[in-house]
């Protein structure tokens, strides 16, 4: 499956909150959708997920206009949406139920993903007994109980300690291999560089970056080289750099004890690496930059508001 969002415009009132948002995501991949706060992601979810409609702009599934109505969906809010006073197993089998899965079939699939999640004790509890982190689970379990196609994940790792983080990790990636269409939302760049191959970043309603994330990594980290100096910081790594190299690279930041340099016009890796040869500095690291997720975010997003 290819689902394709073009050019949505979404306006609440006199302002418009989304300027034409186009992205795509395919079966067996996931999709990083990131943004700062209040940059339209959650909008842009649920005009997918037909809770709000679109002023403009089109969704389409394999090359057919998308109805949210005629497809299996599970879709994980950052919102906690189930009933705290209401048993686990109930309310997930009503869910599954409400999702067309009838009978016996919606408590087996209900049962299987509490196992799965390590809640299966919970079953007969209210939710609002549970901890944060395995109410999380909970939620995790009502979102794929009905073996959904699109996954759709809103900082899905909220709450979760480290174990429990790693089994939310092992169920998402077997999704993925299993070809479903996961659209993977979150603050954690980490968790978001682990699973997803292709990233869109909102930023004020439009499309900041849009693309591969390996390619996008190595575009921004195109003409930009890392130095560390034994038993130096960054600050006088950065000094000592400067009298190098001079008129052939910049310094441009730092990443704990290391500089990011940035190749003037002209000048090539080559020309840097004869500087150090000639030099007296204890190089410990020199080589390409490639910059985190968190560092692209940053750059594409860091605006103020």
């Amino acid at each position: 499956m290819k689902l394709e969002v073009k050019d949505l415009h979404k306006t609440f009132g006199d302002t418009e909150v989304l300027h034409g948002i186009s992205f795509s995501v395919e079966s067996g991949r996931a999709l990083g959708l990131l943004g700062r706060n209040g940059a339209g992601k959650t909008t842009t979810i649920r005009i997918i997920m037909n809770v709000f409609k679109a002023n403009a702009g089109t969704i389409w599934l394999d090359g057919s206009p998308f109805q949210a109505m005629g497809m299996s969906i599970g879709y994980l809010p950052e919102e906690r949406g189930l009933y705290p006073k209401k048993k686990v197993g109930e309310q997930i089998v009503y869910l599954a139920n409400l999702r067309g899965i009838r009978g016996g079939q919606a408590r087996k699939n209900m049962r299987y993903w509490l196992e799965r999640l390590g809640v299966a004790e919970y079953e007969n509890r209210k939710l609002e007994t549970l901890s944060k982190g395995n109410q999380q689970k909970v939620q995790l379990a009502q979102t794929l109980v009905c073996d959904p196609q699109i996954i759709i994940l809103d900082e899905p790792f909220s709450g979760l300690d480290p174990v429990n983080s790693q089994v939310l990790k092992d169920v998402i990636t077997e999704q993925i291999a299993q070809g479903k269409l996961v659209i993977f939302s979150s603050h954690q760049m980490g968790y978001v560089e682990e699973f997803c191959e292709d990233i869109v970043i909102i930023n004020h309603g439009n499309i900041a970056l849009n693309g591969n994330l390996r390619e996008i990594k190595r575009e921004f980290g195109k003409n930009r080289l890392v130095l560390s100096l034994v038993g130096k910081d960054a600050g006088e790594t950065a000094g000592l750099a400067g009298q190098v190299f001079g008129e052939l690279a910049a310094i441009e930041g730092t990443k704990k004890e290391k500089v990011i340099l940035k190749l003037k016009e002209g000048s090539t890796k080559q020309m840097l690496l004869g500087r150090l040869a000639e030099s007296e500095l204890d190089v410990e690291c020199f080589g390409s930059y490639e910059p985190s997720l968190n560092d692209i975010f940053v750059e594409s997003a860091g605006d103020e508001a």
